[in-house]
């Protein structure tokens, strides 16, 4: 396999990132929210503190991906 195809396969699938994210936007907004509440002041993000709201986004992302592939 060469170095090109896996950057030309990469590039495509970056292509596609701000329609999915178009089509998330709702889960993306409210993960944004729940990281943004949880690093008020000087809090850290700490993992999965916002583990429910990533699975959210995760799983509309992955949904949003396979009816672009179809």
């Amino acid at each position: 396999m060469s170095g090109s195809n896996v950057w030309s396969r990469s590039r495509e699938k970056m292509r596609h990132f701000p329609e999915l994210l178009a089509q998330c936007s709702v889960e993306a907004a409210t993960y944004g929210k729940c990281v943004t509440a949880t690093t008020t002041g000087r809090q850290e993000l700490r993992k999965d503190l916002c583990a429910k709201e990533f699975e959210a986004l995760r799983t509309c992302f992955a949904n949003a991906a396979k009816k672009k592939a179809r």
